[in-house]
């Protein structure tokens, strides 16, 4: 991924989150706001946020008409990989295991969720 070093705000991973959801991953303003969870920003706001992300190098902007098309050029599973890199590699010195552990010793999983860990781990083992 182009942006390794590049993190998203809370604000504009609800932006990215509204154009990972959309069609091909893009849309007009309007498409955007519209699927914007409530509170929603102003409409300049959000085009202030397009505009960061586009510079971020997260969006494309393409010139259609009286408007933009605003596109995804990160698709979520690449940014979601690099950030939890990131998250394993600043506060878990690496290891995957410290990093599922503290999940493990810290969230509350139910039984089923527990059962899915362990198919998932079942899994990986038969695939290696």
């Amino acid at each position: 991924m182009a942006n390794d070093k590049k993190t998203l705000t809370k604000a504009e991973t609800q932006v990215m989150n509204v154009l990972w959801s959309l069609p091909d991953g893009q849309g007009r303003s309007a498409e955007i706001m519209e699927c914007m969870p409530e509170p929603k920003p102003a409409l300049t706001t959000l085009l202030t946020f397009l505009k960061i992300l586009k510079d971020k190098g997260f969006v494309a902007a393409e010139k259609i008409g009286k408007g933009q098309v605003f596109k995804a050029l990160v698709s979520r599973n690449d940014y979601t990989r690099s950030f939890m890199r990131e998250v394993k590699q600043t506060f878990f010195g690496g290891s995957v295991s410290s990093l599922v552990s503290f999940f493990a010793k810290n969230e509350e999983l139910s039984d089923e969720e527990i059962q899915e860990i362990k198919q998932i781990i079942n899994k990986l083992k038969t695939e290696n």
